[in-house]
């Protein structure tokens, strides 16, 4: 039996699983950092996105795999080297996604006041990693830079209230600060024009139907120029967010208590602010004959009293793997990792780390065949791992004193939060704290031993 590690859980290590368990002559181990699985499902998504939250089900029967053994709250490159794990395996994929977020890189983006995206979403997901308090929504005008999926998610969590969402399993420090909210104007702000914004035409539509706000579009900004004309006869998806944000530029505000401003054409140069945001400077931008934005020199500000940059991510470096700065991910070839010398044997990449932070859940399903299909064709060249006793390696990260988590730990952190959420009449309640996830956890593990 071939012996694979994988590190990561998200949707990219998990479909890389599903690749090998078909063959049926593989056994793995998935290694996870946090004592949950599934990574950008359970804590990228919005929790008012669960049909999109579902697709956990489908990773959560390939996790059960008999031939699969899943190790949560194992941080691999500090619990446990690649060198040391390939004492265990005969191959490792590393799946570890885009930890960071890309800055605007423009003066005044570390006044308090500004972050990135990325933090807020982990906070109102309650990773383990996002302090309880680390926001506050005491403004009134909030600016979220970026046109992707991920800045509509923000817009649209910002504009809802707490009540709009105690149905999910937003945790409960959350929505305690989104009860207490100030905001009553929203700005999304992109360089570019409506025809190279970044998200779905679903995710737009759900702006206009929040209750209690207004979308506010400018007409101005979505008249096009050539290179967008040009663009719009390729993209039946840009047809569709022009047609949405058309009609919404056709109405009239209705006096509800928030405003949703989409606002096109403009690129920030300067968060304003001398102890904390005041405002965010933007130049007024148009396309070159290159499609690139370029500034024309008319400058305005907008007022706000937050900044939310979601720009893009980039991945970490992986200690005992190549990384290139430049773009944020391992080199590789259809998923072998590129050494100074050509193919490390034994070493690949899956996932945002493999190729970008590009594509949806599902392109990670296709990008992972490709990688296991390329390890399946080097095993008859790879070395086989010194040590074949499966329990060899929960044995070691014992002897370190590191506690992982299995699959009945994550099941009882998962009977848990639904216990929470019944307490407080939703489906579900996130746990957020790692200490209270692991005392979950080992509440089952004490469950088998005396069992």
């Amino acid at each position: 039996m071939l012996r694979v590690a994988i590190v990561g859980s998200g949707p990219a290590g998990v479909y890389a699983v599903e690749a090998l368990t078909r063959r049926g002559d593989a056994t793995v181990d998935v290694f996870d950092r946090l004592p949950s699985p599934f990574g950008l499902v359970r804590y990228g998504v919005a929790p008012d996105h669960p049909k999109i939250r579902s697709i956990s089900a489908a990773l959560t029967g390939v996790l059960e795999h008999p031939d699969v053994r899943f190790l949560g709250n194992v941080d691999v490159g500090a619990d446990i080297t690649l060198a040391e794990l390939r004492t265990y395996y005969d191959a490792i994929l590393v799946a570890s996604g885009a930890a960071v977020d890309r800055r605007l890189g423009v003066p005044g983006e570390d006044l308090p006041g500004s972050f990135s995206a990325t933090d807020f979403v982990a906070w109102y997901n309650g990773h383990p990693d996002a302090p309880i308090d680390a926001f506050t929504v005491d403004a009134r005008s909030v600016a979220v830079v970026g046109m992707g999926n991920v800045a509509v998610d923000v817009v649209r969590l910002l504009a809802k209230t707490a009540d709009d969402l105690r149905s999910t399993d937003m945790p409960d420090h959350v929505l305690d600060v989104l009860d207490r909210s100030h905001v009553t104007d929203i700005h999304m702000v992109g360089r570019r024009g409506p025809v190279q914004a970044k998200f779905t035409t679903r995710e737009l539509r759900e702006l206009g139907e929040i209750a209690n706000a207004d979308v506010l579009v400018d007409a101005a900004d979505l008249e096009l120029d050539p290179v967008s004309e040009q663009l719009l006869a390729t993209q039946p998806a840009a047809r569709r967010n022009l047609e949405v944000l058309r009609g919404w530029a056709e109405r009239r505000p209705s006096g509800r208590p928030r405003r949703l401003h989409l606002r096109f054409w403009l690129r920030p140069v300067e968060v304003l602010g001398n102890e904390r945001v005041t405002g965010l400077r933007v130049e007024s931008t148009q396309l070159d004959e290159s499609g690139n934005a370029v500034g024309t020199g008319a400058m305005s500000t907008i007022d706000a009293q937050m900044v939310l940059r979601s720009v893009g991510y980039r991945g970490l470096p992986i200690p005992g793997l190549p990384f290139d700065e430049r773009t944020g991910t391992v080199p590789n070839d259809a998923g072998r990792v590129l050494g100074p010398g050509g193919p490390e044997p034994g070493l690949y990449v899956a996932g945002w780390i493999k190729r970008g932070p590009t594509g949806v859940i599902g392109t990670n399903k296709h990008d992972a065949r490709e990688t296991v299909a390329s390890m399946l064709e080097d095993v008859p060249n790879v070395p086989l791992a010194p040590e074949r006793d499966p329990d060899a390696v929960v044995r070691f990260l014992a002897d370190r004193g590191v506690v992982a988590v299995d699959w009945n730990g994550w099941l009882a952190i998962e009977l848990a939060e639904i216990e929470l959420g019944q307490q407080r009449g939703s489906a579900r309640a996130r746990i957020v704290q790692r200490e209270a996830l692991l005392r979950a956890a080992l509440a089952a593990a004490r469950s088998d031993a005396n069992a």
